[in-house]
C-alpha cells in the first residue's frame, strides 16, 4: 500500500483537536470507581468536579484543559506500507501546525532557551515523533498524546545499582509520588520505566504512563509490581488534586527493558486525571478514529 500522506496530515491535525477535547473512556470510568470508592467527602467533591469538568468539554465542544501540552505522536507502521521517510514527518508536522493555526489552539511551545512562542505548537525537534513497525498489513496506526507541564515537570530518574533490589525501586517510585504531590493534578497514572540505558528507561516511563488504563505489563515481574506499587501509592493520601483522600493515582504502570549487568535504572512519569490521547489508523478504507 502507498501511505497517503495528505490522510496523515489530516489526521494529525484531528488527533491533536481531539484528544484535548474528548477524554478516552478508560479514564472516565477510572475517575467514575475512584469517586465510588472514595472516603474522603471533600475528595468526592474534586472527583465530582472532574466528572463535571469532562462532560462539559464534550457537550460544549470545548477543551478539557487549557494547557495543550507538548504534542506527542506515536506512529506505527505496518507490513507492506510504502512511504518516504522524510514526508512522513514533514506530514506529521504539518498536521501539528495546522492544528493550532487553523482551529486554533494555545501553543504551548517555546524557544528553551529565548522562549519565543511561534504559536504553531512545533519547534526543535517538536513535536516529538516516535516510529515503530507492527505485524498489520497495510495499514498505519497513530497516537497523539498532548503531554501537559503538570504532569510532565513531575519527571524522576535514578540510576540505581543492583544491589538496592526491588526494594529500592519501590522506594523510588513511592518516593517521586511523594514529591509530586498535588503538581500532577492527581489521580494520576504513574508510569515506572525499569531496565535499558537512561534514555530508554525514560521513555518506558513515557509508554507506561500513557497506556490505557486496565492493560497489564507483559512481563510477569512487571505486572507484579505493578499490582503492589499501586497498592503502595494509595495509601500515601495524597489524594485527588493533593487534597487528601484515597485516591493518588488510576494505577501503577510499569514497562521493562533488560539492562546492564552492574546497573538498574528506573524511571518515574506521570500523567495527570486528564490523560489525554487519540488514535488513527490509516488504510485502505481511509481513516478510522478512536482512542
Amino acid at each position: 500500500m502507498e501511505l497517503n500522506l495528505q490522510h496523515v496530515e489530516d489526521a494529525c491535525k484531528e488527533l491533536y483537536i481531539r484528544a484535548l477535547k474528548l477524554l478516552p473512556d478508560d479514564i472516565k470510568e477510572g475517575i467514575n470507581t475512584l469517586k465510588h470508592k472514595e472516603s474522603d467527602a471533600r475528595a468526592q467533591v474534586v472527583l465530582g468536579t472532574m466528572v463535571t469538568n469532562i462532560a462539559v468539554a464534550e457537550r460544549e465542544d470545548n477543551l478539557l484543559c487549557q494547557d495543550t501540552g507538548l504534542p506527542i505522536y506515536n506512529v506505527w507502521i505496518g507490513r507492506d506500507v510504502h512511504f518516504d521517510g522524510l514526508l512522513l514527518k514533514q506530514a506529521i508536522r504539518k498536521g501539528c501546525e495546522r492544528a493550532t493555526t487553523e482551529y486554533p489552539l494555545r501553543s504551548s511551545v517555546v524557544h528553551p532557551i529565548t522562549r519565543k512562542n511561534n504559536h504553531t505548537s512545533s519547534g526543535i525537534e517538536m513535536p516529538a515523533i516516535h516510529l515503530d513497525f507492527m505485524d498489520k498489513p497495510g495499514v498505519i496506526e497513530i497516537e497523539m498524546i498532548p503531554k501537559g507541564s503538570g504532569s510532565e515537570n513531575n519527571s524522576f530518574l535514578k540510576m540505581a545499582i543492583p544491589a538496592e533490589g526491588i526494594l529500592g525501586v519501590k522506594a523510588f517510585v513511592i518516593e517521586s509520588v511523594v514529591n509530586a504531590g498535588g503538581k500532577t493534578c492527581p489521580p494520576t497514572i504513574v508510569g515506572v520505566g525499569v531496565g535499558g540505558t537512561s534514555d530508554q528507561c525514560v521513555a518506558l516511563a513515557k509508554r507506561a504512563a500513557t497506556r490505557p488504563l486496565g492493560s497489564i505489563c507483559s512481563d510477569a515481574e512487571g505486572a507484579k509490581l505493578e499490582k503492589e506499587l499501586s497498592a503502595a501509592v494509595n495509601q500515601l493520601g495524597i489524594g485527588p488534586q493533593g487534597l487528601g483522600g484515597d485516591g493518588t493515582a488510576f494505577a501503577v504502570h510499569v514497562e521493562l527493558a533488560a539492562t546492564h549487568i552492574t546497573m538498574n535504572p528506573v524511571a518515574v512519569n506521570m500523567q495527570c486525571h486528564s490523560a489525554r490521547r487519540a488514535r488513527a489508523t490509516i488504510g485502505s478504507r481511509g481513516i478510522e478514529y478512536g482512542f
